[in-house]
């Protein structure tokens, strides 16, 4: 892999995996691209937790206040901090979600998963949500304090479609809370910070693909490059689908799903 091609890879990585795109589907569109076939889905992976540690960064004062917050409530059980537990409760029952029925769901469609017309549909599919929720239903006014454990359970389910490559794991996740009724802001905090354990939990199902082999393939150079660009420009989409979500752009994006859908469909 020559350097320019990582550079390309962690842009679209970064760009795509927040904005509901679906990044797995386009690193995918972009290996056919070039002519490359990586394994599994190892590489996918790599690039991932680059992202993961943007969302760190981005949103640190929100991680430490839900840890400090949380261990503070079963320490001392003060009402004050009853939230922020609850909050770190639902994280982690979504999480459970998405891991168990994951693991199933990516077994049963391993084989077809990559193929330009699966991705085209599922793309397509993503789209349909996406206009459903910006022009048919009405953003939830709930908060992080009014959630409850049904939220979660339902944002666990739809970010367990995620796995399919065309359905976005921001927008599945994203389409699931403001469906259930929480307020924007507060569904966007919860969909960026459930990337956090979700693609941490992932990775440790390929740590042992991460080998030498996996280094001397690629290239340590042009794998360092894609990881750092995929981190940079995780902090841009994370950003940019801030600003589209509060302006209530997400028609635009439905739009540009349902192109690639059709390009991926006829030209890949």
């Amino acid at each position: 892999m020559s350097y320019l091609e990582a550079i390309i890879f962690g842009i679209v990585q970064g760009i795509t995996e927040f904005l509901p795109i679906s990044s797995t589907a386009h690193i995918i569109i972009v290996e056919h691209l070039f002519g490359y076939e990586f394994p599994g889905l190892t590489y996918e992976i790599y690039l991932h937790i680059a992202s993961a540690f943007a969302v760190m960064i981005y949103f640190y004062r929100d991680l430490l206040d839900i840890i400090k917050h949380s261990y503070s409530y079963l320490k001392k059980r003060e009402e004050k901090n009853r939230v922020h537990f609850l909050f770190a409760l639902y994280i982690i029952v979504a999480t459970v979600i998405t891991g168990g029925l994951g693991v199933i769901l990516k077994n049963l469609v391993l084989d077809i998963m990559k193929t330009p017309a699966f991705i085209a549909g599922a793309l397509s599919v993503t789209a349909i949500f996406l206009i459903f929720i910006e022009r048919f239903h009405n953003y939830g006014k709930r908060k992080e304090e009014e959630m409850t454990f049904l939220d979660s359970v339902i944002v666990g389910l739809g970010q367990t479609l995620a796995v399919l490559p065309g359905i976005s794991r921001s927008g599945s996740t994203l389409v699931a809370a403001l469906w259930s009724g929480l307020e924007r802001e507060t569904a966007v905090r919860y969909s960026f910070i459930l990337v956090i354990p979700v693609i941490l939990g992932s990775s440790v199902l390929v740590l042992e693909d991460l080998n030498s082999s996996f280094w001397l393939d690629i290239g340590s150079g042009p794998l360092i490059v894609s990881f750092m660009s995929s981190f940079i420009f995780s902090l841009i989409g994370i950003i940019w689908l801030i600003d589209i979500l509060m302006k209530s752009r997400l028609l635009y994006v439905a739009i540009y799903c349902f192109v690639a859908a059709v390009l991926v469909f006829n030209y890949i």
